[in-house]
């Protein structure tokens, strides 16, 4: 390709909202353009290298035993409504009305779609296992799009669902998807590290995410320090605790309350009583639709809410508000602990209005088990209690892992190794679905012995966009991007400077002979001096720079650059079809 056919849309200055390297590089380099917060035009090089990703994509996918097909964007709400899905998704899933009153969603994901679809031609058993895939637009309504590509309103996802007969095949395939993923990322020059994640909205029994280890990464990961026998990963928020340091045991001594005026956080009490945030017990308040949620653990961990969610009631929770904080504890907010608590276990909060009424629940983290001395809100404005010990003023009938793992905790899978912890980039996921959309929606095929039964089913993500930005995170010099061979849109880019026609003439014919012979250039034959091609050369990023000018009209020699090592060469014309030709 020529420039004087395909422009060159390179900037100078970096777009004012860039936060990240592949943001500011894909707009400056020409890839792509910011319409509006979330959305972005891809520009013709951009363009090109989302679909050598796909085709990577297509190539692995059939490779594994996929069945691509193509769903609607748009889908029905009474399909969301039947997954009970409708009402939990939240404001993030894009919904319209049309003129003759009847819902629909821009999809944001497909389960109930291609669960749909399975239920028009899946009969028997053996039509199982069937894994379907497409690579399509999404829409998802973030409340703050940011970093470009990473997240946005509109993008483009390979999502894979399949169905099983039972949960032996289910997990035969999540392997073979998990070994598909881990070529798909290699092809694209991807370093990623596949860790156990939450299911989320998802549902299902198991998932793992595939991360791309970055500062700028919007998930915490925990990683045994053991790389070799252990090799356990993890999000966060999913990581089972096991402290790196005993709690301390106590002193058991009685209760007393102390004034703590205006100190409502763990950090001010602890420095007013000169303690430390681990004899405290945090209490923190939430509310869903049919509960309310109270959570204690120790004063030095935050709650995870991941975790919490494993033992809720109703689709989505929040804080609790100050009204229903007094109705349980009987004090303002900042003086919740575990005695003498207004609504007793599992009780029954009535709201002032006394049109609500929702059953209290107390969950307590296994940390606090057997701790003695502790110190808790004292459910009464301004006041601590001090001497709190467990089985004696507090007793619950269970603990939950309820607080996050931190580097510096054990590993829970070796018991031994501390973890340690990075940052990273979610560029596919992985789930097992189990029955959850399969049994809402009531597909159902004959088994073996003409009975009917529910397939199991699995689910299989990569984001297209997200993997072109995480390339370029990981593929970046203070001069540009340094595109990976197997993705570059082009694989030289040849700098022509000829100044007069006959120079021209003959730098145009080089051009054709390398395209002749099967390898893919960018030909900059634009009227600019060479210090602007050089540049838009090194900021592009593609793998080979080839420059020809008078040496070559002279000598027949050719500058070959390689983008990445900046290592220079003389070779050629031969040579470099030799070389680089198919």
């Amino acid at each position: 390709m020529r420039a004087t056919n395909l422009p060159v849309m390179t900037q100078k200055e970096d777009p004012k909202d860039a936060q990240v390297a592949s943001h500011r590089l894909l707009t400056r380099a020409g890839f792509i353009r910011k319409q509006a917060a979330g959305l972005y035009v891809y520009l013709p090089f951009g363009w090109d290298m989302h679909r050598k990703i796909e085709t990577i994509i297509r190539e692995e996918m059939n490779r594994s035993g996929g069945v691509e097909v193509k769903l609607p964007v748009i889908t029905p709400g009474e399909l969301w409504r039947q997954s009970g899905r409708w009402q939990t998704m939240g404001p993030e899933m894009m919904r319209m009305t049309d003129r003759h009153s009847i819902e629909f969603a821009l999809g944001p994901t497909h389960e109930e779609s291609i669960t749909w679809l399975a239920s028009t031609y899946l009969q028997s058993y053996k039509q199982l296992p069937i894994n379907l895939y497409q690579i399509g637009t999404k829409y998802r309504d973030e409340i703050r799009p940011r970093y470009g590509l990473i997240r946005c309103r509109e993008f483009v996802m390979k999502d894979a669902y399949s169905f099983h007969a039972d949960e032996t095949s289910l997990d035969e395939t999540y392997s073979e998807m998990r070994d598909c993923y881990r070529r798909i990322f290699e092809r694209c020059g991807l370093k990623t590290l596949p860790v156990e994640a939450d299911s989320g909205n998802m549902g299902g029994s198991g998932s793992e995410e595939f991360m791309v280890p970055s500062e700028i990464g919007e998930e915490t990961l925990l990683l045994c320090e053991d790389e070799t026998n252990c090799k356990y990963r993890s999000n966060v928020e999913k990581t089972s605790l096991i402290p790196g340091k005993a709690y301390p045991a106590g002193t058991s001594e009685p209760l007393a309350d102390v004034e703590t005026p205006n100190q409502k956080t763990i950090e001010e009490v602890a420095s007013h009583l000169q303690k430390s945030a681990e004899q405290f017990i945090k209490t923190v308040i939430y509310t869903t639709d049919l509960e309310v949620i109270v959570a204690f653990l120790p004063g030095d961990r935050n709650l995870s809410e991941t975790k919490l969610k494993l033992h809720i009631e109703g689709a989505n929770f929040d804080m609790a508000s100050e009204t229903v904080i007094r109705a349980v504890t009987g004090a303002r907010p900042g003086f919740a602990g575990p005695v003498r608590l207004k609504i007793e276990h599992k009780g029954k909060l009535i709201l002032e209005d006394e049109k609500e009424v929702k059953t209290v629940k107390y969950l307590f983290d296994k940390n606090l088990q057997g701790r003695s001395g502790l110190i808790g809100g004292a459910n009464k404005d301004d006041f601590h209690t001090i001497g709190l010990q467990e089985g004696r003023d507090f007793t619950p009938e269970q603990f939950y892992d309820l607080a996050e793992a931190e580097e510096g905790d054990i590993c829970p899978k070796c018991n031994k190794s501390k973890l340690k912890a990075t940052r990273g980039i979610e560029v596919g996921h992985i789930f097992k679905l189990g029955y959850k959309y399969s049994k809402a929606m009531q597909l159902s095929v004959l088994d073996v012995n003409g009975k009917p039964m529910t397939p199991i089913m699995g689910c299989y993500g990569i984001g297209v966009g997200r993997t072109i930005a995480t390339i370029v995170e990981q593929n970046h010099d203070d001069k540009g991007i340094v595109w990976p061979e197997a993705v570059s849109p082009y694989l030289v880019y040849l700098i022509g400077m000829g100044k007069n026609p006959e120079e021209k003439k003959v730098i145009s014919e080089i051009y054709e002979k390398l395209t002749e012979s099967g390898i893919s250039v960018f030909f900059d034959d634009r009227d600019e001096r060479a210090g602007v091609k050089f540049n838009d050369a090194d900021l592009v990023g593609f793998p080979y720079q080839v420059i020809a000018g008078k040496n070559f009209l002279e000598s027949g020699r050719l500058e070959l650059k390689n983008r990445r090592t900046q290592e220079k060469s003389e070779v050629s014309l031969a040579e470099l079809i030799s070389r680089f030709g198919k």
